[in-house]
């Protein structure tokens, strides 16, 4: 008979405080087909006798075959898994916002006029992203307007306006949804995407920066780019389409 493979994973389990990342490793052992040995460190005092013991400085701790491999990262790379660099670039929190935004779109479409593809969901998929992206710049305004004083050449003029923009995109957004206030809604889009626009390409591709985009907020690894350039086009063409665009023509 194949001998089982076991695993002594030490972690954190107190009344109140389970750690997360010893529940994740416990996880990746057990699907990796491992019996796991679970010991618990339910005081903060065996804790730290737990870390000097071994000379470690977090828990959780997993060791095979007498062998400690380390915490959560290490057994991700011991097991062959990706482990995530926090440093790295990435266009996944604006592919979130837009699927979801489009999503949203088309589901208010299908409830309101029984069909998906309609000029109604594209004109809601743009007013929703808008919000969307309102909330994460909203979330820190600060960290916010930290990251957008880096590029927007309005904000660089009159600094008020880094902290004006998410209140000022949240509002279009929002105006647009619902085609109310168009006197209001299209000239802040105009206004705010236009001038967004206009920096971005200049940071980008005239100056050739690389530097993180603040559109989904000032805390993300996003970087400054098409995707940047889009959000801002997006709301211009908004804004146009509102001003020419007749209301029966979004039935």
């Amino acid at each position: 008979m194949t001998k089982a493979k076991t695993a002594s994973l030490y972690r954190m389990v107190m009344d109140k405080h389970v750690c997360p990342y010893g529940l994740k490793s416990k996880y990746l052992l057990e699907r990796a087909g491992y019996v796991v040995d679970d010991r618990w460190l339910t005081t903060r005092e065996a804790t730290d006798a737990f870390k000097a013991e071994h000379g470690v400085q977090t828990t959780p701790q997993t060791f095979i075959d007498s062998t400690r491999i380390g915490g959560n990262d290490d057994l991700r790379r011991h097991l062959g898994k990706p482990v995530r660099d926090p440093d790295a670039v990435t266009y996944r929190p604006v592919i979130a916002i837009f699927a979801m935004a489009a999503l949203m779109a088309l589901a208010g479409s299908w409830a309101t006029t029984g069909a998906l593809l309609t000029l109604r969901s594209g004109e809601w998929f743009i007013a929703i992203s808008m919000c969307i992206l309102a909330i994460q710049k909203l979330q820190d305004v600060e960290s916010f307007a930290t990251m957008f004083l880096g590029y927007d050449l309005l904000a660089r003029r009159w600094l008020p306006y880094a902290y004006i923009y998410p209140f000022a995109e949240g509002l279009a957004g929002v105006l647009m949804l619902a085609r109310a206030l168009d006197w209001l809604s299209i000239p802040v889009a105009l206004l705010i995407g236009g001038i967004g626009a206009v920096s971005v390409f200049y940071a980008v591709y005239v100056q050739k920066r690389q530097i993180k985009c603040a559109c989904v907020g000032g805390n993300t690894r996003v970087p400054l780019g098409f995707v940047s350039l889009t959000e801002n086009l997006m709301m211009v063409a908004m804004a146009l389409w509102m001003l020419f665009a007749p209301m029966g023509a979004m039935q």
